[in-house]
Order: structure tokens, then sequence, then C-alpha cells
């Protein structure tokens, strides 16, 4: 049995969350025990200052897009022109430089106040598409990064078979710098996704590393290969896609399909509550209605959706139709919880012109358990509870950020830079901006990007 004593916490009471002082929790293997508030600090406590909240989850990532953040802006174009840049980059991971490179990209995000990511992984095999002779080998490098920097990881093993889809519903083939991506067909995927979950298994505890599954997108995965995944894809795995995030993905999807991407998906009954769709930018009413009725997560990526030109995708309109919502950092243009809280709801009144279009509370519920669905590793709730997991971000309540700020209005005020300390599974991981274990994550940022061009 472990303890913590909070100054101040965000914790569960009968008439919602509220922030409680002197609270002590006590943890037992990696959850918390039980929560006593207004009491005074025991001798050996450790303390963590400030206002103690749930660690935050990660519920779209690709670390290896980290290697483009500031490298990418100086000059015009879209999404389209900015994916030339990110093929590059990808051609040039190796599984050793891809567990330095991720083990650095997971330490910033732990610092940051996550304890948890979903990581939407396709770089399988070697650049001319011949698997490497440990026929994990990138993605185990994944698992053991994320087992360095202590964060807990849903490795998100994706299907990507084509280029593009023709108006003909005749796929396009993988071009050169995506043959690394692909598998021959979803059967054969599905039997590495098999293979890829038994060796996860045996190598690291299910509470830290599992493997869940995704669809690269409409145009990466033909509609004869949704049959199959829906027929085939175990029933115990989260799914993700990325979802219409650009018109020309909807528009191709139309002309080949006769529905959008969203449409495609009800009709391989792919649209349930297991479902994380990505970005969900660029919907139609009745898009929002399916996305809504079936309970699905939608996972919204406010600061890269920004940075990529994509648009201000339905989020109030999403949530209250019935889906879920969750926040990733996808690219990670910026690894910031507070940040892309803030985004979101700064998104919604770009949109619409009003204010709180969402609460604090709901903000806060969207970083932290809204990925509970798209994760195959324990996600905390949006305040601390018993039986929950322990992981906690402690955050400084006096910065000139937060200074003045209500404890529960802080994502409209704190900032990753106020975060002072970071539990994840019981055990103290960061404090004051550095790891406890791998040290200060921009250097390790710095020493893994000198890896690549």
């Amino acid at each position: 049995m472990n303890r913590f004593w909070c100054e101040a916490a965000l914790i569960e009471a009968d008439g919602g969350p509220t922030v409680a002082t002197g609270v002590r929790l006590e943890t037992h293997d990696g959850r918390i025990a039980g929560i006593t508030s207004g009491v005074n600090a025991a001798p050996g406590d450790p303390v963590l200052k400030g206002v103690v909240f749930p660690a935050a989850a990660n519920a779209h990532s690709h670390a290896f897009h980290r290697i483009l953040r500031g490298r990418t802006h100086d000059g015009r174009g879209d999404f389209w022109v900015w994916r030339e840049q990110m093929y590059r980059s990808a051609g040039e991971l190796t599984p050793e430089k891809y567990e330095k490179l991720a083990t650095a990209v997971f330490a910033e995000m732990v610092v940051a106040g996550f304890s948890s990511v979903a990581e939407f992984h396709y770089v399988h095999h070697q650049p001319d598409g011949r698997p490497y002779a440990e026929r994990h080998a990138m993605e185990l490098a994944l698992a053991r990064a994320a087992t360095a920097a202590g964060i807990r990881l849903t490795l998100l093993d994706t299907l990507y078979l084509a280029g593009g889809v023709k108006a003909d519903g005749v796929a396009a083939p993988l071009s050169a710098e995506q043959v690394r991506f692909g598998d021959a067909d979803a059967h054969r995927w599905l039997e590495r996704l098999s293979s890829l979950r038994a060796e996860v298994s045996r190598a690291f505890p299910a509470e830290m590393v599992s493997v869940g599954a995704a669809l690269h997108s409409v145009r990466g995965v033909p509609e004869q290969e949704l049959k199959t995944v829906a027929e085939h894809l175990p029933a115990d795995i989260p799914l993700h896609i990325h979802l219409s995030e650009q018109p020309a993905e909807n528009d191709a999807c139309q002309r080949a399909y006769g529905v959008t991407p969203a449409g495609l998906l009800a009709r391989h009954g792919l649209l349930t509550r297991r479902l994380s769709a990505v970005h969900a930018t660029h919907l139609t009413p009745e898009d929002i209605r399916l996305l809504g009725e079936a309970g699905s997560t939608v996972v919204m990526c406010p600061s890269t959706e920004a940075d990529l030109a994509d648009g201000i995708g339905p989020a109030r309109a999403l949530s209250d139709a019935g889906a879920n919502i969750a926040l990733g950092t996808d690219q990670h243009a910026v690894i910031d919880p507070w940040t892309e809280m803030r985004a979101l709801e700064h998104g919604e009144r770009l949109r619409s012109g009003q204010r709180g279009r969402f609460t604090p509370g709901e903000l806060l519920a969207a970083a932290t358990g809204g990925a509970a669905a798209a994760m195959a590793t324990p996600v905390m709730p949006a305040a601390l509870r018993t039986g929950a997991v322990c992981d906690l971000m402690a955050v400084a309540p006096d910065s000139v950020r937060t200074a003045g700020s209500q404890a529960q209005q802080f994502p409209f005020s704190a900032t990753a830079s106020d975060v002072t300390d970071v539990v994840i599974n019981g055990e103290m991981v960061a404090s004051n901006g550095s790891h406890l274990r791998l040290g200060e994550p921009g250097g390790l940022v710095t020493e893994a990007l000198m890896n690549f061009s």
C-alpha cells in the first residue's frame, strides 16, 4: 500500500466533481484504494503540491510525426503537401531509430500530464515492403519505448492496403512511399494482428501495453476488405479509423461507393461503441446522426487540425447526438492536454459565435475518461475516485497562467508548463518538467532527431 498527500485534488463527490483540500490517496497495485480529504500529511507521505487532477489520455498519436514540428511552415500548401513531407520522414524510420524517437516523444507526453496513449501505427515493414527478420520489430520497438517512458500504450496496429480508391471502386495501389505500410490483404493483416497480440501479451503487462486495431481510412481500406474486417476482427479490442478528415476523401468515397465514409462504415456494421472515429471534421448531418446513435467515440485533435488546415469539426453537434468526445495530439504540433481542451472549445466558439459550448468539466472529461472506449489500457475518469487507476497530474495554481483561476476552470488557463508532478500506475514518473528516469524531454527529443534529415 502506497500513499500520496495532495494539497488539493479534484475528487468525485455526491454532487459531482469537487476540489477538496488535504487529500490523502491510498493506492494498491496501481489503483486508488482510498480517498480521505481534510487531513494533514503524515510523516513519509509523498506530497503533491498544487491541485491534483486525473492524468490525461492521448487518444490519437503518430509518434514519428514529432519529426515535423517546426519544419513544415516555410511555404504554402495544404494537408496533401504536408503529407509528402511526412512520407519522407516515415521512409527514414528503422526499429532502432523509432524506439529512440518514440521514447523521447512518450517522455514528452508524460511530463505534459498524459498517462496513456493510443498510438496509430502503420509503419510495419522495411521501406521496400519486405517484413523485418523479427516480424514485429517496429511494433515491439514502440512497446519498449512506452515501457521506458512509463506511459500506458494502446498499440493500434493499422490496416493500410490502398493508395486511394477510384471512381469505379477499384483500389489504387500503394505508392512507393506507402508500400512499407501495407499487408497483402485484410486476412493477412488479421493473422499478423493476432500474432502481435500474442507476442505483446507475453512480453508486457496488459495494464501498461496492449494491442488495438485501426483502419487507416476508407481511402486506404477498400470496401471488400472492410467486409472482411467486420466479419473477423475480434470483438474484444478497440477499433480506430481516420474519418472524413478532408473533403477530398468524402468526394472519392461518394464517387466510388455512393455514400460518405461514415455511411460506408455503417453499411458494414462497423459503426459501434468500440469504434473511434478520428478527426470527423467534414460530416453531413446524417453522418453526425449515425455516429451519435452508434455511441461511437470521436477523437478530436484540435491543434493538429488547425496546423494542417483541416477545418473545425462539429464537436458539440456530435456530443449532443450521443457520440463520445476524446482528444488526441496526432502529429504533435503541440503535446499539451490543457491546450487541446481549450482549442476544442475555441473551435466551437469560432464555428458558432457563442461562448460556453463545452463546460470546463466536459473538456476535462474529453481529455480523460472520454478516451476510455478508445483504449485497451485503463484510463482515469474525469475526477479521482476509488477503484480507478492511480494516474495523476498535479498543476500549479499560482503560475502566471493559472494565478487567480478557479481550479475547475484550469482548462481555460493552464498549460503543460504548469504540470508539476505526474504519477502513473501509483508511481511518480515526472516532476518539475523532467522525467525521473529519462531526464529532460527536450534533450531526449533533440538527440533522437539527430538521426533524421
